[in-house]
């Protein structure tokens, strides 16, 4: 007699054979970021949901950051930090300690998918010219190298795809001098996805998605149709990180991203939770044409 344990793991598998078909050959882009990234249980659980979205036949692409990371070697060579409105400022000595701190972090990502028996490329914005940029500022004062996506090329990262490889890009591009800028990485997903025409744009953060009441754990809105997303923006109910964070979502599917998720990296495997379940373990933002997968009230 075969255990309920063993038939409850099939239910779990056919639960998920309509996403696969409906997404297979479908192009679905990673922002890596987070928490999940420092802790090499967590990122190793990532990594394998990537492999596993890979190997059933979606076309993945990994952007990430390293914030956190960039922080503790700004920290490690006793340079003094400085924020402007908030936002770091990247002066020229920073600029070069970015771009090797996160093509560390991207070489290590490319290691880890390799043990797992995938061909992946780490490439950034500036191989093949793909992110072009001019320089950001914020509220009008100089923060340094950091930039603002003018525009995508492409097509480097479609060869990779083309040739079966797992594209894992970090945030740093080019502006029309050939100056290196630093970019923020939830920005370049966001503008990769809608150049790429992705399926589905997925961040991975330190929080579970978006809740109507940030204190209220019992209000995590497991999916939002675009225009109520903008409603809850226009109402007040979201604030702090949040918000940039929404209004890239809702920029993404404005611009043909069918469903943009939030989902919290610090839960092993969320990701395959939220593509591969009907109720999911994040926040989904849909376009209009998007049925919605889970009824609150079932």
């Amino acid at each position: 007699m075969v255990s309920q344990k063993y038939l409850d793991k099939a239910e779990v598998l056919i639960e998920a054979l309509p996403y696969i078909q409906r997404f297979n050959r479908k192009i679905i882009v990673i922002k890596y970021g987070g928490s999940a990234m420092l802790d090499q249980e967590l990122k190793k659980k990532v990594i394998e949901d990537v492999v596993l979205l890979k190997l059933v036949g979606f076309k993945p692409i990994i952007v990430h950051g390293g914030g956190k990371e960039i922080s503790r070697w700004v920290g490690k060579v006793g340079m003094e930090p400085r924020f402007v409105n908030g936002l770091r400022v990247t002066d020229e000595d920073t600029m070069e300690l970015v771009e090797m701190v996160l093509a560390k972090v991207n070489k290590e990502l490319v290691s880890l998918v390799q043990s797992l028996g995938v061909k992946a490329v780490g490439i950034s914005g500036k191989d093949g010219g793909m992110l072009n940029v001019t320089k950001k500022t914020s509220g009008g004062e100089d923060i340094g190298y950091v930039g603002e996506i003018k525009e995508v090329n492409a097509k480097v990262i479609y060869d990779l795809l083309e040739r079966d490889f797992l594209p894992i890009v970090f945030p740093v591009g080019m502006d029309d001098e050939f100056r290196t800028y630093n970019i923020n990485a939830d920005d370049a997903a966001c503008a990769i996805a809608k150049e790429v025409n992705a399926e589905k744009l997925a961040f991975l953060t330190d929080i579970d998605g978006v809740y109507k009441d940030p204190s209220d754990p019992d209000t995590l809105i497991a999916e939002l149709y675009v225009n109520e997303a903008e409603k809850l923006i226009e109402d007040g109910y979201i604030g702090g990180g949040m918000l940039p964070k929404l209004n890239n979502c809702i920029d993404a599917i404005r611009q043909g991203v069918s469903r943009v998720h939030i989902l919290d990296g610090r839960i092993p495997h969320s990701m395959l939770l939220e593509i591969f379940t009907d109720k999911g373990a994040g926040t989904a933002i849909l376009c209009e044409r998007e049925a919605k997968y889970y009824n609150e009230e079932d």
